[in-house]
């Protein structure tokens, strides 16, 4: 029988599937509403979308690299523990080997690990484990040299927080140096020209409210925001930061002095900008008495 867009919301409401699993679920069922409930909860659709709404800001970062490309992938769960667990750690490092053919988190969702989606093999965790889980963010590099690092590494390859550097040169210790002083001080780009205008212009506004408040002349403000937006820069940029291994020099210079040329890098940290609402515990035994 013909399945109607409005059957597939109506069940697509109940459960919380994705459209393409509901139709394929009404399908299934020759349109029959209950079947296709029970039939969504035996393949651990339902169930993954009951807990979608729960936020997921633990989890584990992987890297990948091959040859000169480098991949670092976010996949979150609701709880440090399931980064310990031995068959989540597995699933992320295939996770992380497959980016390294794609460009986008789209494109990963819909890559094939073992024969299904990367978006069903995290689905079917998820009914497994029993934890709300995503792929949340991946960053692509590509250089001469792509070096990794993984800070608070759970298990090879993954901890919380990935960098990837890619650089001119072999220098690998080197490479590894710049991973870790980013992985510690966080830098926004790689240089001046890499950082958003606007950022850049909202700091310049903000430092000349702040020297205006000073009630010192137009010109003289006009110095001193010179030699802030400078400090800025060699606060945000990579290139212009003081090298946590050496902080006598640049890593600009650092890199010079060691022969080579850092062109890219990125890094993704778990859980970084998710909003993790917080309870106290009587408020959460007040919620499940009441």
């Amino acid at each position: 029988m013909a399945i109607t867009a409005a059957q597939v919301k109506e069940l697509r409401d109940t459960t919380g599937a994705g459209m393409m699993d509901a139709k394929k679920a009404l399908t299934e069922t020759d349109g029959d509403m209950e079947a296709a409930v029970d039939w969504l909860r035996t393949k651990g659709l339902a169930k993954a979308a009951k807990k979608s709404g729960r936020t997921a800001a633990e989890g584990l970062v992987a890297v990948a690299v091959k040859g000169g490309t480098g991949v670092a992938v976010e996949v979150n769960s609701e709880t440090d523990f399931v980064g310990k667990n031995a068959d989540f750690q597995k699933m992320v490092s295939k996770i992380a080997g497959a980016a390294l053919t794609v460009h986008t988190v789209d494109e990963l969702k819909a890559t094939e690990v073992d024969g299904k989606t990367v978006e069903q093999t995290v689905t079917d965790a998820v009914a497994i484990i029993g934890e709300n889980m995503s792929v949340r963010r991946m960053a692509r590099i590509e250089g001469t040299k792509v070096v990794s690092y993984v800070h608070n590494a759970a298990a090879p390859g993954m901890g919380n927080i990935g960098v990837l550097v890619a650089m001119s040169g072999d220098n690998e210790d080197f490479g590894r140096q710049v991973a870790m002083h980013i992985a510690a001080t966080n830098p926004a780009a790689l240089n001046e020209a890499d950082l958003d205008p606007a950022i850049v212009e909202k700091e310049k506004q903000v430092q000349m409210d702040i020297a205006r408040e000073s009630g010192k002349p137009e010109q003289v403000i006009e110095k001193m925001i010179e030699g802030r937006m400078k400090k800025y820069m060699a606060e945000v940029t990579l290139l212009n930061q003081a090298f946590v291994v050496n902080p006598d020099v640049t890593v600009g210079q650092a890199a010079t002095d060691a022969g080579v040329e850092i062109t890219a890098f990125a890094r993704l940290e778990k859980g970084e900008g998710i909003a993790v609402e917080k309870e106290d515990f009587a408020a959460e035994v007040a919620k499940v008495a009441g």
